[in-house]
């Protein structure tokens, strides 16, 4: 250890050199941080260490360094796109089984890899809830397959986390390709006979890619990459939905493939609560879906809308799981962050003073009547007639003041980030309700991975080209903005509950709660939203303009920011935000989260470049 290093600083320096020569790449870039590890931008991201490096987190943290850098090692990018399918289920199950691929290779060279692997492939099906899943569905058949893969070609068993959702699979597998997982094992170093072989596979699980990168041209220019053709995502699922007709009994695939361990939640529906655009004064709204629809010259013509909103819910979180769930998920989000809530606690208070100065009272002097000025009291004595001898007690005018924090759902957001966004939600509402001001906690995602009802209407209905949103939106209340915190800090524990975190649709979660601030009274309302990246749905994404949901996003924020009375201001928490949101900060690490929403609000409750009459002056 080199003088003045830490322990955790050495461990972090040790595991990138270690990638680098595992991958024979000395100068790839590696970084630590909360997103999702992998390779972005020819950057090697790894997660963050703990800082008592138990031997857990070290195995999860070589573990993804070790998929990383047999990736670098073993994989040719350009075949693998040459050869893939053009999309949809097909082509996320060829990559599946490529990177157990070149697992599988360092697996069988080295045994301390092998482990570390394990590690980190079980703390991914952890994270993804397989533990919790009692269901098939399609959005788990990509990692089913590599599990399976795995299996066949290292005689590893899927992690315990996983058995029981492989189990629930491997005989209608078994069935239709399991002579295709036994053949994979020879060709490990051989990518592509093997990507060839994991193309047959596709088509004996009727979800047939065509001749897309399949030509056996060996003149075929690799450097050209891509897709040569093929059948579109929309064919790709119109034949997994063949496959699941043809066959019928026990194995046959589910018609209704909803992801996630909560199908008896699908049914429920919110009531009372009004979407983006459900009443007449709100639909008018620039940047509202309905106005989207209406407004001409929108960059491709294709404007944003959903497919349908009758599957969308708006719904408190209690209703969602409960009363003892509930309590125990709140129990587990204390035990996370114990060590963690004193350090908030401390900026809260410094919150709470800075607030509270602005509300103190303050003295008007040298009056000619009022209260007798003490400290004027010897003129007063020496000449009763003196003027301005007075003091009048004078209060600060701190304007009614509502705070909505607008809180990202979505998967990508599961473990650190989600339990201490929950956790600064809980403070930093404590810390404004003694100041007197409303804080409502709202929450956004989808109730299913991949689309739900509404996409399934699509199919019915033969498919339209270019359909809007194709998911079903779910909207969480966590903490209504004139409800005490003490009757919904059990709410923020929903968070951490399994199946809950799914995709992410921003646009129209963040015109909801804009909506919801308009509708209130108090002079000064802010919007604090708290994202780890650009809105993702897939199957939205699939059949319209790749920038559908990212171009929508856009255009909300540009309405409140410029027509709006509500001050908007963004966190991002591992990616960048500020190329949507002027007024935002991006962290590295989860951890400075409540540090940051502090300053941020504090900066809004000292910013009056836009006091309310400004602001509404801009609406007209």
């Amino acid at each position: 250890m080199s003088d003045g290093e830490t322990p955790v600083e050495e461990f972090k320096r040790a595991t990138a050199a270690t990638l680098r020569a595992m991958a024979g790449e000395p100068e790839v870039d590696v970084t630590y941080g909360v997103e999702q590890a992998g390779m972005v931008a020819g950057r090697a991201r790894l997660p963050v260490p703990a800082t008592d490096l138990n031997p857990h987190d070290v195995a999860l943290v070589r573990g993804e360094a070790d998929a990383i850098a047999l990736k670098l090692k073993h994989h040719n990018e350009k075949l693998h796109t040459r050869r893939a399918p053009s999309g949809g289920m097909a082509k996320a199950i060829f990559d599946a089984v490529e990177q157990a691929r070149v697992e599988a290779i360092g697996s069988r060279q080295m045994a301390g890899v092998a482990g570390n692997l394990a590690a980190a492939l079980d703390e991914r099906c952890k994270r993804k809830g397989f533990e919790h899943i009692t269901e098939r569905n399609e959005a788990n058949l990509a990692e089913v397959i590599r599990l399976l893969a795995r299996e066949r070609i290292t005689g590893d068993a899927p992690p315990p986390s996983a058995r029981r959702l492989v189990d629930l699979w491997r005989p209608w597998v078994e069935q239709r390709c399991g002579e295709d997982l036994q053949g994979l094992g020879p060709l490990l170093q051989d990518q592509d006979g093997y990507a060839k072989a994991t193309r047959q596979l596709i088509r004996d699980l009727n979800l047939d890619p065509g001749e897309d990168g399949d030509s056996d041209d060996d003149n075929m220019d690799e450097s050209e990459g891509g897709d040569d053709g093929g059948e579109s995502d929309e064919q790709d699922e119109s034949d997994m939905e063949s496959a699941a007709d043809q066959a019928g009994g026990e194995d046959a695939m589910p018609q209704e493939m909803q992801a996630g361990d909560e199908g008896e939640e699908s049914g429920e529906q919110a009531e009372g609560e009004m979407m983006p655009g459900g009443t007449d004064e709100q639909s008018e709204e620039p940047g509202s879906p309905q106005q989207q629809r209406n407004r001409p010259g929108q960059g491709d013509n294709r404007p944003y809308q959903p497919y349908t909103t009758e599957y969308d819910e708006v719904v408190e979180a209690d209703a969602l799981c409960d009363a003892d769930e509930l309590t125990r998920l709140r129990k587990l989000l204390d035990q996370q962050l114990t060590h963690l809530q004193g350090v908030i606690g401390k900026l809260a208070n410094r919150l709470q003073r800075r607030l509270m100065a602005k509300q103190s009272r303050t003295w008007e002097f040298d009056l000619d009547d009022g209260m007798l000025d003490t400290g004027r009291l010897s003129r007063v004595v020496t000449n009763p007639t003196y003027p301005l001898s007075y003091k009048i007690e004078k209060e600060t005018n701190f304007r009614d003041t509502v705070v909505t924090l607008l809180i990202d759902n979505s998967g990508s957001m599961r473990g650190r980030p989600i339990t201490i966004a929950a956790m600064s939600a809980d403070i930093l509402a404590r810390t404004l309700e003694r100041c007197g001001v409303k804080v409502e906690i709202l929450g956004f995602t989808t109730r299913a991975w991949k689309g739900g009802l509404s996409r399934e209407r699509w199919i019915s209905n033969g498919k339209a080209p270019n359909p809007g949103r194709l998911n079903d939106l779910r909207h969480i209340v966590y903490k209504n903005a004139d409800e005490p915190l003490r009757r919904a800090r059990k709410n923020l524990g929903l968070m951490l509950r399994e199946g809950i975190l799914k995709e992410n649709i921003d646009g129209e979660a963040l015109l909801w709660a804009h909506n919801r601030l308009i509708a209130r009274n108090e002079e000064r309302r802010i919007l604090m939203v708290i994202s780890d990246g650009a809105p993702v749905d897939d199957s939205t994404l699939s059949v319209n303009p790749g920038n559908y949901l990212e171009k929508h996003l856009r255009e909300a924020i540009h309405y409140i920011e410029t027509r709006s009375p509500v001050q908007l201001v963004a966190i991002g928490i591992g990616h960048d935000v500020t190329r949507y949101y002027r007024r935002a900060v991006t962290l590295v690490d989860a951890e400075q989260l409540g540090g940051t929403m502090m300053e941020q609000l504090a900066s809004l409750f000292d910013d009056d470049d836009l006091p309310g009459s400004r602001r509404k002056a801009r609406m007209n």
